[in-house]
């Protein structure tokens, strides 16, 4: 029995890198989906202030949070506002992957 005695411990240290890396892969699809939910509500605020005659892209980029001010593209084309946002990560190329694209648009008169 004396021979186990550090075995908890060195699974520990083993599985602990895995047990990161399954928090890290969690937090940024957290994140993601976050970044998704903001995208389809700032396409909708610009659709409707396209319906109202109001500039659309300020619409859609004042409904987004500071944090996303240089992560995020809106084009609007017709009547449809298409807004591409980029959720925060640790790695940009991962960020770049994940870039979440909502539209919405307004029936034309």
């Amino acid at each position: 029995m004396a021979r186990d005695s550090g075995q908890a411990t060195v699974e520990l240290v083993a599985a602990l890198p895995a047990l990161l890396l399954a928090g890290l892969v969690a937090l940024q699809l957290l994140v993601t989906g976050y970044a998704l939910t903001l995208a389809d509500g700032a396409a909708e605020a610009g659709a409707l202030a396209l319906a109202s005659g109001s500039p659309a892209a300020r619409a859609a980029r004042d409904a987004l949070p500071g944090w996303a001010e240089d992560d995020v593209n809106v084009s609007i084309e017709g009547g449809r506002v298409t807004v591409r946002l980029q959720p925060p990560s640790p790695l940009p190329g991962v960020a770049d992957r994940l870039a979440v694209t909502s539209s919405a648009a307004v029936r034309p008169k």
